[in-house]
């Protein structure tokens, strides 16, 4: 299992506020953001861009990042990243300060490796896992073997294997991979046979309910007209 790496990026302190600052930021290839905790000031600080993001890419979203702001240090994990909807580019983050064997408490995802049997189809109930585990220490991914296994195997909480100094924080019964039987050609055809005659009496019901609602509307037309050719010739 692989531990998240730690990644050092040097910072610059902030002055400026507001969006058009952080746009000007931006546009630099610079990312704002905000560096707390352990009962210090909020720092608001610039950090680079290409850097911040190859360090996020690799660790991930619990990159272990060694902030340096005029000379001094700071380990840091991401407490929340914004991006850009549409482009991706990162827009602001905000830092939380660790110390050296502190533990926190982080979402890591779940890997799995190997092969099942044939007729075996792999259902990951959970692709995120809750643990605590030390800041300096945080593992990258949890890995889980579905090699061999068959329908009806399941695959626990309490089956996962982390390292010595982190835990898992969800109870022992908790579902991670169910294992059910793979669908045959035969019932994949009759599945999509199903749904292709549910779209078309759904289309069906579609077109008879626009037409009907069509002669309302024709109808209440008509009415309107009449009543109009009453009103004229009583005038």
């Amino acid at each position: 299992m692989a531990k998240s790496a730690d990644s050092n990026i040097t910072a610059e302190p902030r002055t400026e506020f507001g969006k058009g600052a952080a746009r000007r930021i931006r546009r630099a290839d610079k990312v704002p953001a905000v560096l707390y905790g352990h009962g210090t000031d909020p720092q608001h600080i610039t950090l680079p861009g290409h850097d911040t993001m190859l360090a996020l890419k690799h660790g991930g979203a619990n990159a272990l990042l060694t902030i340096s702001i005029d000379g001094n240090e700071q380990m840091a994990l991401p407490k929340q990243i914004q991006r850009d909807p549409i482009k991706g580019f990162l827009e602001h983050l905000d830092l939380i300060i660790v110390r050296k064997g502190e533990k926190v408490t982080v979402d890591i995802p779940v890997h799995l490796v190997g092969e099942p049997n044939p007729d075996a189809l792999i259902v990951t109930e959970t692709s995120l896992i809750s643990v605590e585990a030390e800041a300096t220490h945080i593992p990258e991914y949890v890995e889980v073997s579905i090699e061999g296994l068959n329908v009806g195997d399941q695959i626990l909480a309490k089956d996962l294997s982390v390292p010595s100094g982190s835990r898992v924080l969800v109870d022992d019964d908790h579902l991670i991979v169910n294992v059910t039987h793979a669908p045959t050609a035969e019932e994949l055809e009759e599945e999509l046979a199903e749904a292709e005659a549910e779209a078309g009496i759904e289309r069906e019901e579609s077109e008879e309910e626009a037409a009907v609602e069509g002669e309302a509307a024709e109808g209440e037309g008509a009415e309107g007209a009449a009543e109009g050719e009453g009103k004229s010739g009583d005038e």
